[in-house]
């Protein structure tokens, strides 16, 4: 083990990484963790590939900038618009040795636990739907095997999530609506996706309408699942990766505005500091 501070990172566009962190802690709370969420530029949902690649590039060499040889983009509009790009062109040339992770293969490799008969909803945002990202994973998983994949944009979610509006009446009516809006388009999903990190703090909404006996996949426990499955393949990225239980936290927002939003995601007050991508 490295006496050197070497963090894993995480990185996100907004808040709802925190979810995939908070799982990361509790099953690995003795590795060092780098949280750094982009939050002034938030929400990456809508924004073109070209920009979503250059912020989440910029913030990849920020957090190999501070010692992470591994870093996860807890992101799945991040993972779904840049990560291909970073792992092909970037890493190659510019950092051989430092590896960057997404949230839609792990959750694309862990479906089979939860589905029977193959049918399979998707709720994104817009940039995640848009990209495909997640039929073009399950037509390389599927192997041969029937799949169908239905995806619904809820462009509506993420802003209830950060405006903290879990259990209005309002965000009620969008998570009727776009849960109808995908299950009228295949009423033979038995198993549903929530491919975006915030979506975990509306679970008590969702289950209200989801049809009973449709399973619901959250990205934290499986991403934090397949990290330390990947870890223990390759033991030497293992041996890098410092391990004192230390957590920090950056964003590029006001750092007292990160705090309190930050609270409502990880489930406890942090101390954040500022940073600046360009």
């Amino acid at each position: 083990m490295t006496d050197k501070f070497q963090p894993i990172g995480v990185f996100d566009s907004g808040y709802g990484g925190l979810t995939i962190l908070k799982e990361f802690i509790q099953d690995m709370p003795h590795y060092d963790f780098v949280y750094l969420g982009d939050n002034a530029r938030a929400p990456y949902g809508s924004r073109s590939f070209e920009v979503v690649y250059e912020y989440t590039l910029q913030a990849v060499q920020k957090l190999f900038e501070m010692g992470c040889p591994l870093v996860v983009l807890a992101c799945n509009t991040a993972s779904a618009k840049a990560l291909r790009t970073i792992q092909q062109n970037d890493l190659p040339g510019l950092f051989p040795d430092r590896r960057v992770l997404g949230v839609i293969r792990p959750a694309v490799e862990s479906i089979g636990d939860y589905t029977r008969n193959g049918h399979i909803g998707i709720l994104g945002t817009v940039g995640t739907v848009l990209s495909n990202s997640y039929p073009i994973e399950f037509e390389k998983w599927a192997g041969g095997k029937v799949v169908k994949t239905t995806q619904e944009a809820c462009p509506i979610w993420v802003p209830l999530v950060e405006n903290n509006e879990l259990d209005s009446p309002g965000t009620e009516y969008f998570v009727a609506k776009n849960i109808r809006n995908l299950m009228n388009a295949d009423p033979e999903i038995d198993s549903i996706i929530l491919g975006c990190t915030h979506y975990p703090l509306l679970m008590p909404v969702i289950k209200k309408f989801v049809p009973e006996g449709v399973e619901i996949l959250e990205q934290g426990k499986v991403v934090s699942f397949k990290l330390m499955e990947y870890l223990q393949r390759h033991p030497e990225m293992d041996q890098r990766c410092s391990k004192s239980g230390i957590v920090k936290y950056y964003s590029t927002e006001n750092i007292d505005v990160f705090e309190k939003n930050a609270t409502t995601f990880i489930g406890r007050a942090i101390k954040g500091e500022k940073i600046v991508l360009k």
